[in-house]
């Protein structure tokens, strides 16, 4: 795939010959390479036939007929070196007696067998892999160990054959040339991780490893015959093992597969952003959306090359380049004529479809050029929040409040109002709490709504305790099918025990699963507590009352967080209704 160099036909020179370097041989012979063509050397030279100086079975039988003796004499024409050796066993002047594009494996650890730079420097076109995380390349054996034993344990293996482990290696080499994760992205920024010379090798953070590398040994056992626990579905195997390791994949999971069933349009606001785009590539590979992205179509291409995304403009997803498109006209007059009676001029609407990307992609949503809008990456709220009520609202569509879903160690916590209303009337605290039930059974969750307040089951008269009272006598009067109870505290809300203590018979069961709050500074503050202090992760905000047609992120969100808001921009709202 780099060299392109076959198995079959390179000749590998090796320095070492202790355990490690005769079962790496031995691999590799399993790979396809021929034992003719390997040649190992140690402290006394090459292991020729006829040797009897610290010889054993194991190295006797990579012996060679022939009459070199040394390292200086095997390594013309060499396609490999794989070192398991010392420092500076390889020269640079034996490098350039190896052939073009030599592959070269200088393990030893603190300090290989040559630096890199030395190997550069005599051939620039060297592919270099080192045992030091402070080279590219880092060969390190927590990328296989790990998640071998994992694969072999589930099926009940009776033992670690070739079979499986041929398949942990490509497993690893699958990941390798796969577009790189954006979890490993954010754990290694600044480093360029797109297959090639220099990123041979998947990174130990990637969080697929679990999920590739345990399913394929897992699958190899099944099929070789030595497991004594046969999975049934190896594609539900492999989809909890990404469970384990990507936080919010379990909870998301109903939400991908509602979206799995509609071909929505999702546009972008912010298409140049590394994670949009690292998004708009998870989205193609994990969902049947169709990403749009707002953005220069040359700073787009560059940037998916630069990020080694497989992704390309115009090839795989649609773009709207605000600097020239032909559908500026119809955009700029479809936005002044929503606008015109609200202080909108011609020009001012011609240079908002020029320079703004979230009014841009609502007028896509507005015109049914698009389903969604997801906008937010950069730049505040409310600011996001006032073009989508220009553009999206309606007398039927209006926000309703934003719901965010923290995910704790203990289960998830869903959050609301965060953003939309500073400081809400008891009418739309009741309307955010019959949204956010009904998005908590999107998840699969029966919500248990409480409305928390310092004041508790009426003990005060403060303001926030009035309106939660009046909050509580509409859901009341509206007679909702969820569970709600207030007005109380958040220990209160948590705690059962206390909660019965203090209020025998109230209506929740167990410890509340929804958190309404009676402003948006008390919401907004928990839920960034939660996020920064107890290691919570956000899913969300999801903005209530849009018929999905539009979300806004926050500036923290990661690749995945866009993911995981394209999947729920990705179910039409008539299947949650």
């Amino acid at each position: 795939y780099v060299a392109n160099k076959s198995f079959e036909d390179i000749k590998i020179v090796s320095t070492g010959g202790g355990a490690a370097g005769i079962a790496c041989l031995n691999m590799l012979m399993k790979l396809g390479v021929k034992r003719s063509n390997i040649w190992l050397c140690d402290l006394h030279g090459l292991v020729y036939q006829g040797r009897d100086i610290d010889m054993n079975p194991q190295k006797a039988a990579f012996a060679q007929a022939s009459e070199m003796r040394s390292l200086d004499e095997v390594i013309e024409g060499a396609d490999m070196f794989l070192g398991l050796s010392g420092p500076n066993v390889l020269h640079p002047d034996l490098v350039k007696q190896m052939n073009t594009q030599p592959i070269i494996f200088a393990l030893a650890n603190p300090n290989p067998e040559i630096m890199p730079a030395d190997a550069l420097a005599v051939a620039p076109d060297a592919i270099i892999a080192t045992g030091r995380s402070d080279f590219p390349n880092q060969v390190n054996n927590v990328l296989c160990f790990p998640f071998i034993f994992r694969g072999a344990l589930d099926v009940g293996a009776t033992e670690i054959n070739d079979a499986m482990q041929v398949a942990c290696i490509q497993g690893i080499a699958e990941l390798a040339r796969a577009t790189t994760s954006a979890e490993a992205a954010a754990a290694y920024k600044g480093e360029t991780l797109t297959f090639g010379p220099n990123y041979l090798i998947p990174k130990p953070f990637d969080p697929r490893l679990s999920s590739v590398v345990s399913s394929a040994v897992a699958e190899a056992a099944m099929q070789s015959g030595v497991a004594t626990q046969p999975i049934k579905d190896i594609d539900a195997y492999r989809d909890a093992l990404k469970q384990t390791v990507v936080k919010s994949a379990f909870l998301m999971r109903p939400v991908f597969e509602a979206a799995s069933s509609s071909a929505r349009r999702i546009v972008f606001s912010e298409g140049e952003d590394e994670r949009v785009l690292r998004a708009a590539q998870a989205v193609l590979e994990e969902t049947s959306e169709v990403p749009i992205v707002i953005g220069r179509p040359e700073v787009i291409q560059q940037r998916c090359e630069r990020l080694g995304l497989d992704i390309r403009p115009d090839r795989d997803f649609n773009i709207v380049n605000p600097q020239q498109d032909d559908r500026y006209r119809d955009y700029w007059t479809s936005y002044h004529s929503l606008l015109a009676r609200r202080g909108v001029s011609p020009d001012l609407a011609k240079s908002i479809m020029r320079t703004n990307t979230t009014a841009i992609g609502a007028v896509m949503v507005h015109r049914g050029e698009a389903d969604s809008l997801i906008c937010g990456a950069v730049g505040e709220f409310r600011w996001h929040l006032n073009y989508i009520e220009q553009i999206l609202g309606s007398k039927t569509l209006s926000p309703s409040g934003a719901l965010s879903l923290m995910i704790l160690e203990d289960g998830p916590l869903f959050i609301a109002d965060t953003h939309v209303w500073a400081d809400p009337t008891p009418m739309q605290i009741a309307q955010t709490a019959k949204g956010a039930a009904r998005h908590v059974r999107r998840f699969g969750i029966e919500p248990q709504v409480a409305l928390c307040s310092q004041s508790q089951f009426g003990n005060l008269n403060s303001e926030t305790g009035k309106k939660m009272r009046q909050a509580l006598d509409i859901l009341d009067t509206e007679k909702v099918t969820f569970t709600y109870e207030g007005e109380m505290n958040i220990d209160t809300a948590l705690d059962p025990e206390l909660r019965a203590r203090l209020l025998p018979e109230n209506r929740l069961q167990g410890a509340a699963n929804v958190l309404i709050f009676a402003n948006a500074d008390a919401a907004s503050g928990v839920r960034n507590i939660l996020k920064m202090r107890a290691g919570g992760l956000e899913v969300g905000p999801i903005l209530m009352g849009m018929g999905n047609k539009a979300h806004i992120a926050n500036p923290s969100v990661t690749a995945r967080g866009l993911l995981n808001l394209a999947a729920i921009a990705g179910t039409d709202v008539k299947s949650y209704e």
